[in-house]
């Protein structure tokens, strides 16, 4: 009789993750858990069964582009799965991009939004990649726009209906992609206020979005412009031209194609030439890099929301497949070593999910207006360490996690490949990983960030003061002080020393944080009596930041091992 091995079965990805509810026992009050507890558990199921089916199927039936209508007319219609359009709807249902400026969960919002993405972002296809660019052009034009441009737009992007709009970025051109300053695209002022863009956006998330914002060299009446970044304005453009009701897709708007991407299958990406497209400006028109920094601190927190998201997803998997794998007689879960690396990977995803919580509950307060100075100092340098490096640890697990199912990992149809896949643009969109590593030091060098970042790591730790995590907070203490002091050299270095060493600095700094963090939610679970979470702070201290790890034989190892997967495993049936 031919043998057939079981796949992997996730039934509920909320039950299945007990490291997320336990940061939300601990973050959230006890009346915002309970309003929006069911609603997650509901949600888990779904990311399990049909939001999954969902995804799969906008993989497989990928975009396409139109280009004449069969009277030879231009319409350039990408053409989606339904199944992409009804995770539009799932999403706008759940309100996705809504849950931060609808004003019911206070300071938590950010909180409450990271859960939902956690379930919703891994089953999506990446259709958590327009949600985000929606909700950061939510910020910008609640900051920056006009109060009719902000009051007809805002109210379309943040609906809940399955007519919500979503909004793209039209940023990267050819000469420049994180060099903006290099941008063609030119905007030309019209006698009605608004302006026509022209120039080619060579690379546009989302292209099937509502609107998109620009970025485009302002010129005056005269068509003039001012040279490098400070020329640049930003700008919206509505694919709905606002004044006629005339499409703009096809006709000032035209879609060269649909690029051909290593991952995000089921995304629409596009080159798109702009001639006279019209837009309407946001923010003063010579200010666009500043106005859409606002915009960037969003979406590099979504990156890292999908980072950490992505990386649970995976570990759940691997963990089913472990259980469902028989070798040698035994599942594959009770093979000493792959249990070992299976820990590991645990580690890494509580790792990136500790650093996103952070990140998130600090933009939260931030944006509800009950931040102290510190508190956005620390967010500040915070964003770029949190982007990068769960981006990082994200491509590396999505690896880790295929290699666990051995050459079924390798398979496209077993869906496992697209793990990869879709985590390796969570290190390049939004800036790469040295271009974040070169902004931290700008956070450092120009707005003092660094410090009170530093500062942060001694408060986090300060409630960690328990015998089972002594010798990780001291050794944590001393990374952080070592980290001040290396800071303090770059005065008598070179500038070319100093960033050459970002990545580097950047990337300890991720793992001191983040450390501390750990060891933050491990105090409050062992008062709980909960040792799991402190079992992973403790080994992410000690394979992180203590030195050569002596690789005798050591029997304690398998034991911490079994008590970091001991509720992973318990759950991952969709049982607690």
């Amino acid at each position: 009789m031919d043998f057939f091995q079981d796949a992997p079965e996730l039934t509920d990805t909320w039950t299945a993750d007990p490291a997320l509810r336990a940061h939300l026992e601990r973050l959230l009050p006890d009346d915002v858990l309970s309003r929006v507890g069911p609603g997650l558990a509901e949600l888990g199921v779904a990311a399990a069964t049909s939001l999954q089916a969902l995804g799969e199927r906008a993989e497989s039936e990928q975009p396409r582009v139109e280009h004449y209508d069969p009277w030879g007319r231009r319409i350039d219609q990408i053409v989606v799965s339904d199944a992409w359009t009804a995770l539009h709807g799932e999403q706008a249902r759940l309100g996705l991009a809504a849950i931060p400026y609808e004003g019911d969960h206070g300071e938590h919002a950010r909180l409450v939004q990271l859960a939902v993405q956690h379930l919703y972002g891994p089953s999506s296809a990446v259709y958590s990649c327009p949600v985000s660019m929606t909700d950061a052009a939510v910020r910008v034009l609640l900051d920056s726009a006009e109060p009719e441009l902000r009051d007809r737009v805002v109210p379309k992007l943040t609906s809940r209906a399955a007519d919500a709009w979503t909004s793209g970025q039209w940023m990267t051109e050819k000469p420049g992609g994180s060099d903006v300053g290099r941008t063609e695209t030119v905007a030309r002022p019209l006698p009605d206020g608004g302006y026509a863009l022209t120039g080619v956006k060579w690379f546009t998330s989302a292209t099937t979005a509502d609107c998109a914002l620009a970025l485009a060299r302002t010129l005056d009446a005269d068509g003039n412009g001012v040279a490098g970044s400070r020329g640049l304005g930003l700008y919206l453009v509505e694919m709905v031209d606002p004044r006629d009701g005339r499409r703009q897709i096809g006709d000032t708007i035209r879609v060269r194609r649909l690029k051909d991407k290593l991952g995000t299958k089921a995304l629409p990406t596009a080159e798109l030439d702009l001639d006279g497209a019209y837009a309407t400006p946001v923010g003063p028109p010579h200010r666009g890099v500043k106005t859409i920094s606002g915009m960037l601190s969003i979406t590099r927190l979504w990156n890292a929301m999908s980072s950490a998201s992505g990386l649970a997803r995976a570990v759940q998997l691997a963990l089913s497949y472990a259980t469902r794998r028989e070798v040698f007689g035994t599942p594959l879960v009770e093979q000493p070593l792959h249990r070992v690396t299976l820990a590991e990977l645990q580690v890494d995803y509580e790792a990136t999910l500790a650093l996103v919580v952070r990140a998130s509950e600090l933009t939260g307060r931030v944006e509800a207006g009950v931040a102290s100075e510190a508190d956005a100092q620390v967010l500040r340098a915070l964003m770029p360490v949190t982007k990068l490096f769960t981006a990082k640890y994200a491509v590396a697990g999505a690896s880790e996690a295929l290699e666990a199912f051995g050459g079924a990992g390798y398979i496209e149809n077993t869906g496992l490949p697209a793990l990869l896949r879709n985590a390796q643009v969570l290190s390049i969109w939004e800036g790469t990983t040295n271009v974040l590593s070169l902004d931290l030091l700008r956070a450092a060098v120009r707005e003092h960030a660094l410090a009170p970042l530093l500062a942060d790591v001694a408060e986090r730790m300060a409630g960690a003061d328990v015998p089972e995590l002594a010798e990780s907070v001291r050794l944590v203490a001393s990374q952080a002080q070592s980290l001040g002091a290396a800071a303090a050299a770059w005065a008598d270095a070179g500038q070319d020393a100093v960033e050459a060493g970002m990545r580097a600095f950047a990337m300890r700094v991720g793992t001191v944080y983040t450390a501390a963090l750990l060891l933050e939610h491990a105090a409050h679970r062992l008062a709980k009596h909960d040792d799991a979470a402190a079992a992973v702070a403790n080994r992410w201290v000690r394979r992180e930041l203590g030195g050569p790890e002596d690789v005798s034989p050591d029997p304690t190892r398998l034991r911490q091992a079994d008590v970091i997967l001991q509720a992973p495993l318990a759950t991952i049936g969709g049982t607690a």
